[in-house]
Parts: structure tokens; sequence; C-alpha cells
């Protein structure tokens, strides 16, 4: 179905100038205007030359033009490419006089809103485009486009498809009392949501990953003064990115820097050593590195391995994972080694950075290949995280009860979280809010 009922355009490449540039009409009225603008049009998914010219019958530029008629094109409608010249100026006039000819210039995601409005994709798919266009590394890219492929949200409606079948199930139990087999207390039912809940929490740990694949991970380096943060930083950096001395309380401010990590786009946060002091800056930044810490997917802490009575660091929030790293191994004389989640390295020669690195990956969840299966969002997270607590609380009330009541309306509230992931039960508040982080021309 069709919802949308005027045309649209936008310029479809990015911002500045380069060789080619693209202007995507999508609409009931999008041949009409072309043809306004260029004349006869080639036959679909043709590629045909021709001049652009204004309301006015000036020459604009010459270019490529392509139809796509709907349904099968990007936004199930009539879609028509207009390829031009790179220039912002031309883009702009050939824009305009689209705009002349009738059409409306399209708001931030409105191309991908009307693919996932006319069922070109789901809600997880039109997201996916967004990541890989704003993918920051390979492994990204790749993740983003499996999700876009729909790998992600096959395994959400396997979910949510599993959920509605138990629940019909269970109905049907409440309603037939008197059938020979009960299905409430054979233990039918409750083998079927332990093994649902196994389902949503292998899903939870991917799409964990797959966030991270999308946002990035944000490590926050923290420890004593002089522990070597900030030396830390710069090796992991590969370069000079922040002032190294051997005097305490250098580092003030939180400095960042993005590198790549097992495919992930991280970035560090080297923050100010964590010590009582009056200095009011100091303090500031001890205040920020606090903060920074809370705020972080990993945390850093660095210790001086010379320096062994200043280990204690207090404050290190228990709600995000740490990785202990003993520093300056060239000058205690120690090897490069690991214990789980302790690393012995030293920033200055590079040596255990290796091993730094190998503990990151197995932290984040991340495979040998150093990625994960798809992309995924916060909000795809929560929704996971959300049907989760369904099924466990489902599972607690046959458990406790072994009635099946409160357990079917368990899972059909598990299934609809899942069903806001693909957009199934989904509010047009969230529509607006999902597609206005998109770029225009998508």
């Amino acid at each position: 179905m069709n919802h949308s009922h005027d045309t649209i355009v936008a310029i479809a490449t990015p911002p500045g100038r380069g060789g080619v540039g693209v202007i995507r009409l999508s609409g009931p009225d999008s041949t009409a205007i072309a043809e306004k603008l260029c004349g006869p049009l080639p036959s679909p998914r043709t590629a045909a030359l021709r001049s652009f010219r204004d309301p006015e019958g000036a020459t604009l530029d010459s270019g490529l033009v392509i139809v796509f008629p709907g349904p099968r094109s990007f936004t199930g409608e009539d879609v028509v490419e207009l390829q031009g010249h790179g220039s912002p100026v031309v883009l702009e006039m050939i824009l305009a006089a689209c705009v002349d000819f009738g059409a409306r210039r399209a708001g931030p995601g409105e191309f991908s809103q009307r693919a996932f409005l006319n069922d070109r994709m789901d809600l997880a798919q039109a997201e996916a485009v967004a990541d890989l266009i704003a993918a920051a590394t390979d492994t990204a890219a790749r993740a983003a486009h499996r999700s876009l492929e729909g790998a992600f949200s096959k395994e959400v409606d396997g979910l949510a498809e599993a959920l509605v079948a138990l629940r019909v199930w269970v109905e049907a139990a409440l309603d037939f009392p008197d059938e020979e087999i009960d299905f409430l207390a054979d233990g039918q039912v409750a083998e079927r949501v332990a093994g649902l809940r196994a389902r949503q929490e292998a899903l939870l740990e991917r799409a964990g990953t797959g966030r991270l694949l999308t946002s990035g991970v944000r490590i926050a380096i923290v420890g004593r003064p002089n522990a070597g943060k900030s030396s830390l930083l710069n090796a992991l950096s590969r370069h000079d990115a922040a002032i190294v001395t051997e005097v305490p309380g250098t580092t003030r401010d939180v400095l960042r820097e993005t590198i790549t990590i097992a495919g992930l786009p991280v970035t560090l946060a080297d923050t100010a050593g964590i010590r009582e002091t009056a200095d009011r800056v100091e303090s500031e930044g001890v205040r920020r590195a606090e903060r920074e810490m809370h705020a972080a997917d990993l945390i850093f802490w660095v210790v001086d391995a010379t320096d062994p009575e200043a280990h204690p660091l207090p404050g290190l929030p228990q709600s995000v994972p740490l990785i202990r790293i003993d520093n300056k191994i060239d000058l205690s004389g120690e090897s490069p080694s690991r214990e789980g989640r302790h690393v012995r390295v030293s920033a200055v020669t590079g040596a255990g950075l290796d091993l730094l690195e190998q503990v990151v990956t197995e932290e984040l969840g991340l495979n040998e290949s150093g990625g994960g299966e798809y992309s995924a969002r916060q909000r795809h997270v929560d929704a996971i995280a959300l049907a989760g607590e369904h099924i466990r609380r489902g599972q607690a009330e046959l458990d406790a009860s072994g009635s099946g009541e409160l357990l079917a309306e368990e899972l059909r509230l598990a299934a609809d979280a899942l069903g806001e992931i693909t957009g199934r039960m989904t509010s047009d508040e969230l529509l607006g809010r999902i597609f206005s982080s998109f770029c225009i021309g998508k």
C-alpha cells in the first residue's frame, strides 16, 4: 500500500564537489516531473543521456536519467534518478527546477521512511541503511549490510513467532481443559519457555555486540597520577596525542582519540589522575574522569607496576567492565602477560599491547574475525532486554502457580516488545524520531 500522495526530491550524494551528483525523485508524479525537466524518458532501468532544463527552457546540465517504476524500487513508488555533474551549484539548480515542476523537497530519511511504509523493508533494515552510510570501519559496514539484507530481522522475527506459537499453545490448553494431555502440567510448556529464554539471551548478547559496531566503544583510561595513562593513549593511537611528563597531574581535561580494535571504532578517553587535590582545575579534571568512567562501555584501570603501594583506586563503578593494566613493565623488569582481565604492558616499548587488544576483543564478545553478525542500535538492545524480562516473569508465574493465564500475557508482551524492532508494533512518534536522524536523500 502506498502511504504517500506527493512527490519528493533531494540530492542523494554527500555535500561538496565531486565528479557525479545524484538527485532522486520519488512519488506519483516523479516521471511527469522528470519529463518536464529532460524530455522523453528511457525505458525502465536503462540509463540514457539527457539535458536538464529549467521551466524557461534554459539548459542547466546534462547527464544520465534512470527510471525505476514502483513497486520494484527503493521506496516502492515510481523513482527517477538524475545523475549530473557534482557541482553543488548545478545540483541545487536542478533540484530547484524539480520543485518548480511540482516536487517537494524531502525531509531527513523520507525516502527510507516511504520504503518502510510501503513494505519494501522493515524498520531495522531502514535503520541499517543509515548505519551503513555512517559505518566507521569495514567490519561495521559489513555488519550493517547484513542487517540491511535482513539477517537481524530474521532472528528477531523468528523469536517473536516462537513466542506467539507458544502463547497459542498455552491458550489452547486453557480453553480446552478437558483434553487428555495437560500441556501446562506435563513440563512441555516449561521446557519451551526455557528454550525461548535461552534464545532471547543469545540474541541480546549478539545485539549488544552489534550496537558496539554501530555506535562504537567508549573506553575510559583511568588511574592514579603518573601511572602512564597518557603514554598508553599515545601507544594505542600510534601518535603523540597527549603531553607526557614526569609531573603528576599533567592531564587536566579529558582527551579523546578514535582508533580501531578488532574492527570496532573505539573512542579512548584519557582522563586526569584520580587523587585528592586542593587545585581547583585538577579537582575539576578528577570530577570529569569519574563522570567518564560511569559513561564508558569499558574501563582501562592503569596501574604503575613500579609503585605497588599506589594500586587502590576508590570509586570504580561496578556496572562497567574493567581491565586492569599494569604499565611500565620495562622499568619493573616484568614480562608482558595476561591473567583474565589483568594485563601487564609497557606503553613505551609496546610490549603486551597485543595481549591488551586480545582481552578487549574477548570482553566485547567479538568473534575471531573481529565482527558481529549484524548491526544493531540501543533501542534494539532495550527491546530484546524487555522481551527477556517478560519471558522471565512468565516463567516465574508458571513455576509458582502452574497457571497459564499470566504466562500467556507475558508471552504476548514479549512478542510486542520484539515487534517494535522491525516496526510491527511501532508508534508514529517513534518513527518520526528514527527517520529524522537520517540524512536528506535517504
